[in-house]
């Protein structure tokens, strides 16, 4: 059985991660899995991205993270867990 918890996370990427469509790709994954939130470039050139929605799903683009879309190479990832708070209507790329 889906575990239905609610789950937050922040992630950051490190990489390869501009300029090869990885926004993109993300949202779509997340769109995929029902989750809402956002993904951003920074200007260190990491990627940072808010998902929130069933736990599972969250977990699963957590690990979708690791390896990210063709033509990008993560180094490496950070994500901590945040408190859910419901304020997203989709996912959205932020620019």
């Amino acid at each position: 059985m889906m575990e239905n918890r609610q789950k937050r996370v922040n992630i950051l990427v490190n990489g390869r991660v501009q300029g090869v469509f990885f926004r993109a790709n993300t949202k779509a994954e997340a769109k995929r899995l029902g989750l809402k939130g956002w993904v951003k470039n920074l200007p260190d050139g990491r990627v940072e991205l808010i998902a929130e929605g069933p736990a599972w799903a969250v977990n699963e683009l957590i690990n979708w993270c690791h390896k990210g879309p063709a033509y990008s190479r993560v180094d490496n990832i950070e994500f901590h867990e945040e408190t859910p708070r419901g304020r997203y209507d989709e996912f959205s790329v932020l620019y």
